[in-house]
């Protein structure tokens, strides 16, 4: 479920998207909570946009949260990471941190581009390990994206009719 703050809810609505390609179902009046199947039909395919998107740069930066491939973390504070300050999120105490330096580190999450400077991630991380808020800058925003987490038990999400899932 998409939904933006500061801006119309034009676009709003369902979305779907790989590292190569995004499906986005709009929707005038979303619901709060993406129904357990999505609709049959009403999707528009695009690729996923590498430069100029704040909403692509997202995606790409969620997908990178999923790396199956972490930051090896004696290097971290080499690369500018370190630990900022407390804080809560949803009612649990986080410890926020600053990630690697975006133009010095090639693992960055994707979208934190050139412009986006030293610290501009930042991660709200609870003493368990869960990460609860990502914030990252990119170019094609004036803002920072800031993605929050919900602690809710996994569940597997149907593929797009007509999408082939990958991996």
């Amino acid at each position: 479920m998409v939904r933006g703050t500061g801006r119309d809810t034009a676009s709003d609505g369902l979305i779907q998207w790989t590292a190569t390609t995004v499906f986005v179902h709009p929707m005038a009046n979303a619901p709060a909570k993406a129904p357990a199947r999505p609709p049959e039909s009403g999707w528009v395919r695009r690729p996923l946009q590498r430069y100029g998107s704040s909403l692509d740069s997202s995606l790409a930066i969620a997908l990178k949260l999923g790396s199956d491939r972490p930051d090896n973390a004696e290097l971290l504070p080499q690369n500018g990471a370190a630990w900022v300050g407390r804080d809560r999120v949803d009612d649990h105490q986080v410890d926020i941190m600053t990630g690697p330096s975006a133009a010095r580190a090639s693992s960055a999450p994707a979208g934190a581009g050139a412009g986006a400077g030293a610290g501009a991630v930042r991660y709200w991380i609870g003493s368990d390990g869960t990460m609860y808020r990502v914030r990252v800058g990119v170019a094609s925003a004036s803002e920072p994206v800031v993605i929050d987490f919900d602690t809710h038990s996994y569940v597997p999400v149907r593929p797009v009719p007509g999408a082939t899932p990958t991996r």
